[in-house]
């Protein structure tokens, strides 16, 4: 089994249901562990044959952050969770997301969801 991470990818949405946070973007940083098996082939070929394509995967995350809108951060931590395992190739995933400055006194909030199969 191999894991992968993305770490601290920041991307600006729509977050919140306060009148303010309706109208502007935020930053919100995301961090993905995903674990996949990689075949020896490919090992022993140094070809990407047969492997989890983590860059697709990662763009369609920024694409439907960017573009979206989310009135709950368990709603985008869900969605981002059900893009990452739609892909067959992924065995279990976890995925954290902040949302900095959410409260007066913290640095951030974050939720973190959780998929295997």
């Amino acid at each position: 089994m191999t894991k992968i991470r993305v770490k601290n990818l920041l991307i600006r949405t729509y977050i919140g249901f306060n009148p303010e946070e309706l109208v502007n973007k935020q930053d919100v940083v995301i961090n993905l562990e995903i674990e996949t098996v990689v075949p020896a082939h490919a090992l022993e070929a140094d070809e990407p044959i047969d492997i989890l394509d983590y860059k697709r995967i990662t763009k369609k995350i920024i694409v439907m952050v960017q573009d979206g809108r989310f009135k709950l951060l368990e709603v985008l931590t869900q969605k981002i969770l059900d893009l990452i395992m739609a892909d067959e190739k992924v065995k279990w995933a976890r995925v954290e997301v902040d949302k900095p400055h959410a409260l007066r006194f913290a640095e951030s909030v974050s939720m973190e969801m959780e998929s295997g199969r």
